[in-house]
This record gives structure tokens, sequence and C-alpha cells, in this order.
């Protein structure tokens, strides 16, 4: 699969994670592996900066052949054709496996229950198009060919896939609605968390307030960008952690049996009929 893109300015691992919806860690091990050109010519160096306006392509390797292996995992499929699948993932369940999750994953349980995953995302990601936590329940986009995930991934990358999500978090809001603007990047003190930071990336999230209760509130939520761990950062950021939350919350939170974050409606542009879908997943924790 080939990205092409113009440079804003920003190291070269930057630019490729934002222009190709990848980690910075994958972005640097596509440049060490000679996968990306700039200006026409191959570059081994993440640190690079090209001129704003120079033409960079990013040219992924075929993926490996899957070696995750089916397992009959639950899992609600609330509609799949040929090309996508649209899957409420359940809380407590991590979506790939890695390191300490050999199995027992959302992908194994895809192996199980589809006929067919896109390669795209690797041999332990097949048809992974957006992410989202372990503790978080809610609706998940699957890819079932390499067309369609490659459709996807730049409308994920294009800001043109609109996720809303529920959330109950901490106190009394001040307002009916607000933004939070704020950059995100791995803490410099706890790699496990992320924090706002100057230098990080880009993150943007809408709120709206749904119902005010008197030590906690319901909120839709809304992410533009999809940073990792957005809306818990974020909302810890401005005082008003999300319940449940044993990262980014703290002892005097109110005591919540799970994360009370849920990726509540999904909708985005199908990448064969070019149809706009709508989908909702019931909230599991909260009555509007």
């Amino acid at each position: 699969m080939k990205f092409e893109f113009t440079a804003s300015g920003k190291r070269l691992d930057v630019e490729i994670s934002e222009n190709c919806d990848v980690t910075r860690s994958r972005a640097a091990g596509l440049i060490k592996n000679g996968c990306v050109f700039v200006a026409g010519k191959a570059t081994d160096k993440a640190s690079l900066k090209p001129e704003a306006g120079t033409y960079v392509c990013v040219e992924i390797p075929d993926a490996k052949p899957i070696e995750a292996q089916p397992q009959d995992i639950p899992l609600e499929i609330l509609y799949q054709d040929e090309d996508v699948a649209v899957v409420v993932k359940p809380e407590g369940l991590v979506v790939h496996p890695a390191a300490g999750n050999p199995d027992g994953t959302l992908v194994n349980a895809l192996l199980y229950h589809l006929d067919s995953l896109s390669g795209i995302g690797g041999e332990m990601r097949p048809g992974i198009v957006h992410r989202l936590d372990k503790d978080t329940s809610g609706l998940m986009l699957v890819a079932k060919n390499d067309g369609a995930h490659a459709f996807l991934s730049q409308e994920l990358a294009d800001r043109k896939m609109e996720k809303h999500y529920r959330a109950v978090v901490f106190g009394k809001m001040k307002e009916d609605s607000g933004v939070i603007e704020a950059p995100i990047a791995r803490s410099k003190t706890d790699r496990k968390k992320m924090a706002i930071d100057k230098d990080g990336r880009y993150a943007l999230t809408e709120w709206k307030l749904l119902k005010q209760l008197p030590d906690r509130a319901l909120l839709d939520v809304h992410i533009i960008t999809g940073r990792t761990h957005q809306i818990r950062v974020h909302m810890q950021s401005i005082g008003h952690p999300v319940l449940g939350d044993v990262i980014y919350g703290h002892k005097h939170l109110p005591r919540a049996e799970r994360l009370l974050l849920h990726a509540y409606s999904l909708s985005f542009t199908h990448p064969v009929t070019k149809e706009r879908m709508y989908f909702e997943a019931k909230c599991p924790f909260a009555e509007e």
C-alpha cells in the first residue's frame, strides 16, 4: 500500500504517523527499512525535517500471513457485508494480541466469526482500522479486505469518520458544552500514560452535557482526532476524570465497577458503495 503527501515541516516520523495512520514507532521502522522516499530519494533518518511542501511517498510492505488463531469468543456483530463489519467490543477485551495477551482478543474473535479480514494490519492486527482501550466498550469498524482497509484508513486520517462516546465524569460541569484543544504525548515520567504536552500531537475533543447528577455528569463526547487515551487525558486535564479510570483518576473519585466510557455511535463512508453509514450501540451503564 502506498501513501503520498506533502510535508508540513515536522519530523519525518511524525509526518508519516499523522498522514498514514500508523504509530510513530511503526513510522520509524518503515523509514529504517527503506520504505520512505522524500523528494524521490530514500532516507533512513526519522529525525529528518523535510521543508513544507516537499513530496513524501511511503510504501508499506504487504502484510505477513496472519498468525493469530480463531477463538469462539462471544461477539455482537451489528452489520457486515463483503467489505466491512461493525462490531460491539465488550469492556475488558483487548483488541489485538501482544505481549501479555497472546490470545483471547478481539482479533481472535473476529477470525472465528467473520469469513475474511484485511491483512494490512499485519499478522496480529488483521482488519483493525481503529482502536479502543481494553476497558472501553463500544463500536469498532473492521475491514474485510485490503481495499476497504486502505480507504477507511484514509477516511480516518482525513477526519471524515465521526465517532461519539458516552462518558460519565466526576463533578459538576460549569457549562452545557465545551471544547478541549490540547496536544497529547507519551508521559515523560510514566511511559504507560499519556499527558498534555506542548510538543505532543494535536488533539481536539468536543463534549456536551446530557445529564447532571450531584457528583457526576453524563456526557456525549465527540473526538475530532484519535489520540491514545484522548478522552481520558482531556477530561482529566479539565478536572473531570472519567469514573472508573484507574490510570488518570484519583482516590477521591466515586466508585465505579468499570471505566465508564463507551463508543456510542460511528459514522463513515462505505468504501465501495460510498454510502454514508451510521450505527449506534446502546450504552451499558447510562440511561439518558
